[in-house]
């Protein structure tokens, strides 16, 4: 191994291999990151009326997130409180008035409350409001539902909206997208057999993208030089001279959204959200991303193409448009994939070595080590 002393000074060290491949540590960062830290889980327009729902894993939890007869969407974890059974089994779906477990028929209202049960009226006794469904923390913002399984959950605005305003140069700064009022063109779920924490690191950093994507360096040719947009406060990559748009082979896209000013035109923005967005902004369209991990060696991640509305309810074709990150997408998780049976290897026991242009993902390692604690000193 080599010592900080003999290191190169251009060179800074990643994680050993056991944080990506280890299933204790991935349960430890289970329990400490991703059941005490914001988690983007669901698109707020995809349950739009009383009734709809979606299950969402949340850490070693599944969430059932339900849109109310008041308009209200919650949270609730997806356990009957009678023994303990799953409560929706389907990703997505929709219920009249009420959520009833299929093994013994507990019913809940739609805000969580226990409204019957087989032989409930014998049992007086029983306070219905003490046995509803447990509540999660829920909030909205950027279109997305945001839960968090902690008692006391972290400032929202500290915690989640800090890091766009950081990276984009000051609060309120995405409002210009207007990403709540976005229509999801294409939704794509990849299944990516590597750690999360090399998806998060893969996508902090461009020191990769001459090597693999040829498309993204062709649209923005500042790529090719290593330096990832989102390594400078309030800078976007700027699009080639010749290039009209942020497309698969550089044709025109659509329109700016309508907040946007010409200098956010012909521009590139990453955002990293701490444990599993990352959000790509455009002029004429967003990509979002959310990660699930589901083991140290597995992750889900499900991505969303965001447009102007007008632009999805007029049938426009966006496969140029949407194309271009599909590819990146691909690349991008192919290596990976390929990083992670190394993660197991002795050579990397103590892990490998981060390039000036890679530095800034110490911070993201920081992180990492100090949400975990103690257990892995």
């Amino acid at each position: 191994m080599t010592t900080a002393a003999a290191r190169p000074a251009s060179l800074l060290p990643t994680l050993p291999g056991r944080f990506y491949a280890d299933p204790a540590l991935f349960a430890l960062e289970q329990e400490r990151i991703f059941e005490t830290q914001w988690l983007a889980v669901a698109r707020t327009a995809d349950l739009a009326g009383p009734g709809a729902f979606q299950t969402a894993g949340a850490g070693r939890e599944s969430v059932v997130l339900v849109r109310g007869r008041d308009g209200v969407l919650r949270a609730f974890l997806n356990v009957c409180r009678h023994r303990g059974a799953r409560l929706c089994e389907q990703p997505a779906g929709q219920v009249a008035r009420t959520l009833q477990c299929p093994y013994h028929a507990w019913t809940y209202a739609l805000d969580g409350r226990l409204a019957a049960a087989p032989n409930l009226s014998r049992m007086d006794d029983i306070d219905r409001a003490a046995y509803g469904l447990v509540p999660v923390h829920l909030t909205e913002w950027l279109g997305y539902a945001w839960i968090c399984l902690a008692a006391s959950p972290p400032d929202f605005a500290a915690a989640v909206q800090a890091a766009v305003a950081e990276r984009l140069g000051g609060d309120g700064a995405i409002d210009a997208w207007s990403l709540g009022t976005l229509a999801v063109g294409r939704r794509v779920t990849y299944d990516v057999r590597a750690n999360w924490k090399l998806i998060i690191e893969n996508f902090m950093e461009c020191y990769h993208c001459a090597t693999i994507h040829p498309e993204l360096t062709e649209v923005i040719p500042e790529f090719a030089g290593g330096y990832a947009a989102q390594y400078y406060t309030g800078y976007g990559a700027a699009f080639g001279d010749d290039v009209q748009g942020f497309t698969v082979d550089g044709t025109g896209g659509f329109p700016a959204l309508g907040g946007l000013g010409a200098d956010r035109d012909r521009r590139y923005y990453a955002v990293t959200v701490r444990p599993q967005v990352f959000i790509n902004l455009v002029s004429d369209h967003v990509i979002f991303h959310r990660m699930t991990p589901v083991a140290a060696d597995r992750t889900i991640v499900d991505c969303d193409w965001l447009y102007a509305p007008s632009v999805i309810a007029g049938g426009a074709d966006i496969g140029q448009s949407a194309e271009l990150f599909h590819r990146v997408n691909q690349q991008d998780f192919a290596a990976c994939e390929r990083c992670q049976p190394g993660m197991s290897s002795r050579l990397y026991a103590g892990g490998g070595v981060l390039v000036p242009s890679e530095h800034h993902i110490a911070g993201f390692h920081a992180w990492v080590t100090e949400a975990l604690g103690d257990a892995v000193t």
